[in-house]
């Protein structure tokens, strides 16, 4: 025993340390190099491990879990336009891929019902939204089972927690449209189709309430937060607006479209990403000019917001999630070479950055998934 003990110690101590052991991972889309960068997340500190990088096969940049949490999913936006599904290894983070299909559009927005039927795609240049069925073993089934008209330059579609309402930021319209979902995956208009935001602010993604009463949308442009209620049917009703809170200390002009070729290069508003923690205390939004993350406290009795700060993140932001248990956000840059890990004071919300870890070109999407 004297000799075993300190064998059995050691191996214990390079257990705890070993990357390949941590049960949170970190996935980033690096789209101007085709990969897919997978990072351990240390549950304790917030450090961050590159443990690999699997080739997608394009240009790859949104990313979505799958219900239950066994497989990623991701749009290639270069040609052959394709939607990728891997297997996720829950001890060591792989990837191992399990189908490929065919796109019907360019997606820069995929996400997943909680029920596990279905993967839906926002199409920014072809004004549309898709939806694809999941089998059994979370293949997707090609080609799309619903469709929808969205208008111009659709940026994001996300499911409410009961699989029957869906929630589309439409940018060139200034709406939030609101879809009922049906058990076979097609969409149609719910009430009459949709709620506006404030003109030229370019709504861009949302995101939902734990409690599926709020949903908030973070517009592109204005850089405004358009607070709205959700009704039993579904229906969404506005209750507030939050201005941009960085404009002013940055001198940043109100934001303008940005198609392929746009090389105007006055500082202006460009917001990108929206999230909230898990116990829907916290929300958190990107602002790309700037390179900051502005965070707010969520009230409790009516999900209105109050300014917390803004911190400087990663240079260019588009992305950013936070792990299962609300205490780390991870934030990527499309300029920049590492991706940022940010401990989230649980009583004030505040963002301390304490790690980061090597990241691509073109660093997007961020998805987590942590096993217990």
């Amino acid at each position: 025993m004297k000799t075993l003990l300190p064998t059995v110690t050691l191996i214990a101590s390079m257990m705890a340390s070993a990357p390949l052991l941590a049960q949170t991972f970190v996935y980033v889309s690096e789209a101007d190099d085709g990969t897919i960068a997978r990072y351990a997340l240390n549950e304790q500190t917030g450090a961050l491990q590159l443990l690999g990088r699997t080739h997608a096969g394009g240009k790859v940049m949104p990313m979505a879990l799958s219900a239950d949490h066994r497989h990623l999913y991701a749009a290639i936006r270069s040609k052959p336009l394709q939607l990728v599904s891997w297997n996720i290894d829950s001890k060591t983070g792989d990837l191992s891929q399990t189908s490929a299909v065919t796109a019907a559009a360019s997606y820069p927005y995929i996400s997943t019902d909680k029920q596990g039927r279905f993967l839906l795609g926002a199409s920014y240049d072809g004004d549309v939204v898709h939806v694809y069925k999941l089998n059994s073993d979370g293949k997707m089934i090609a080609p799309p089972v619903g469709s929808f008209k969205t208008g111009h330059a659709a940026h994001s579609v996300i499911v409410d927690a009961s699989g029957n309402s869906a929630y589309v930021g439409n940018l060139g319209t200034d709406r939030v449209l609101q879809l009922t979902l049906s058990a076979q995956g097609e969409l149609t208009a719910l009430g009459n189709g949709y709620v506006k935001t404030a003109a030229e602010n370019g709504p861009r993604h949302s995101v939902l309430s734990p409690d599926n009463r709020y949903l908030y949308n973070i517009g592109e442009m204005g850089g405004i937060i358009t607070q709205f209620r959700r009704e039993a049917s579904g229906e969404l009703v506005k209750v507030a607006e939050t201005p941009n809170a960085v404009a002013a200390q940055y001198k940043l002009e109100h934001g303008r479209e940005r198609p392929p070729g746009y090389s105007d290069t006055t500082p202006r508003i460009w917001s990108a990403d929206i999230g909230l923690t898990p116990d829907g205390r916290f929300l958190y939004v990107s602002e790309r000019t700037s390179s900051t993350i502005t965070g707010y406290r969520v009230n409790s009795a009516d999900g209105k917001l109050t300014l917390i700060a803004s911190w400087q993140v990663e240079k260019q932001p588009r992305s950013m999630a936070i792990t299962a248990d609300g205490r780390w956000l991870i934030a990527s840059g499309e300029k920049s070479k590492v991706i940022g890990s940010y401990e989230i004071d649980a009583e004030s919300g505040a963002l301390k950055r304490v790690s980061e870890a090597p990241a691509g070109r073109d660093a997007n999407w961020v998805t987590i998934v942590s096993y217990k």
